[in-house]
C-alpha cells in the first residue's frame, strides 16, 4: 500500500471523497485539513483576518509566525514521509509546488482531474492524468 500526499486545495470539494476512497483503499493519507499534530489545519487568517489584503512586507512576516511555521514543518515531514502524490484540481500554487517537489525526489505523482480543466502540457512530467477515482485507483 502507499503512503500518500494528497495535494489540493482548501476550496477543492472533491478532496474529502478522494482521501476517504484512498484509506478505503488501504493506502495511508495526510490530510492537511486534518492534521496529525491537530487541529482544523492551517488558514492565513489564522494569524491575521486581514491577511488576504495584506501587503508584501506582512506576508513576508507572516511566513515566519509560528503557525505558519508548524503547519510548513507538518507539511513538509509529511511530504518527505510519502512514496506517492495525488494532485487534486482545481488547486492552488501551493498543490502544484507540493507536486512538483514530489516528482522531483523522483516519488510516484498523479493528476485527478475530476472534472474537466483547461489542459496542462506539462503535466506530462508526472506519472498518470486521470479522470475518475477509479482510474486514479488503478494508477496508484
Amino acid at each position: 500500500m502507499a503512503k500518500i500526499y494528497v495535494a489540493s486545495s482548501w476550496r477543492n470539494k472533491y478532496f474529502p471523497e478522494v482521501v476517504a476512497a484512498l484509506r478505503a483503499a488501504g493506502h495511508e493519507v495526510y490530510d492537511f485539513r486534518n492534521p496529525p499534530h491537530g487541529g482544523h489545519g492551517f488558514h492565513w487568517t489564522d494569524i491575521d483576518p486581514a491577511a488576504p489584503q495584506w501587503t508584501f512586507e506582512q506576508y513576508s512576516e507572516g511566513l515566519t509566525h509560528p503557525l505558519a511555521e508548524r503547519q510548513f514543518a507538518a507539511d513538509l515531514e509529511a511530504l518527505e514521509w510519502a512514496d506517492t502524490c495525488v494532485l487534486i484540481l482545481p488547486s492552488g500554487r501551493s498543490a502544484h509546488t507540493e507536486a512538483g517537489w514530489m516528482k522531483g525526489r523522483g516519488h510516484r505523482t498523479i493528476v485527478y482531474i475530476p472534472e474537466m480543466q483547461e489542459p496542462e502540457l506539462m503535466y506530462k512530467l508526472f506519472d498518470a492524468v486521470v479522470g475518475t477515482l477509479d482510474d486514479l485507483l488503478a494508477a496508484i
